[in-house]
């Protein structure tokens, strides 16, 4: 039997900008998306802290240090510049696999640097 578990998280990010106009996506910081383990093009979910909004997309890599975390096309409409946001990315394991499986979490400031990076 194979389980999706969480792989790793970006724990509160803050939203830098949101367009509408754009293909549809989510723009990441590429050290963010390092740090967390994560592809460009790999499927995300993404949940709005401030609204309560729960969706998935797809990361498309932004300016590495820049701390650029923006809403791409109609995920602009689930949240606005300064939302905090939970970005998780899944794996599938099977259980021998998940004897020493811990998810990474990604811990950062208001400006998107990393403070913690764990594995939990």
């Amino acid at each position: 039997m194979r389980r999706i578990m969480c792989k790793s998280k970006i724990h509160r990010a803050t939203v830098t900008e949101a367009e509408l106009y754009y293909e549809g996506s989510l723009t990441l910081d590429t050290a963010l998306m390092d740090a967390a383990d994560m592809l460009a093009y790999e499927k995300v979910q993404v949940v709005n802290v401030n609204n309560g909004e729960r969706f998935e997309t797809y990361l498309i890599p932004g300016k590495r240090n820049s701390g650029i975390v923006c809403l791409n096309g109609p995920a602009a409409r689930l949240g606005t510049k300064g939302d905090e946001i939970i970005i998780i990315s899944y794996g599938s394991y099977n259980d021998d696999e998940l004897k020493n499986f811990k998810p990474r979490k990604i811990f950062v400031d208001k400006h998107n640097k990393v403070k913690v990076l764990k594995k939990t």
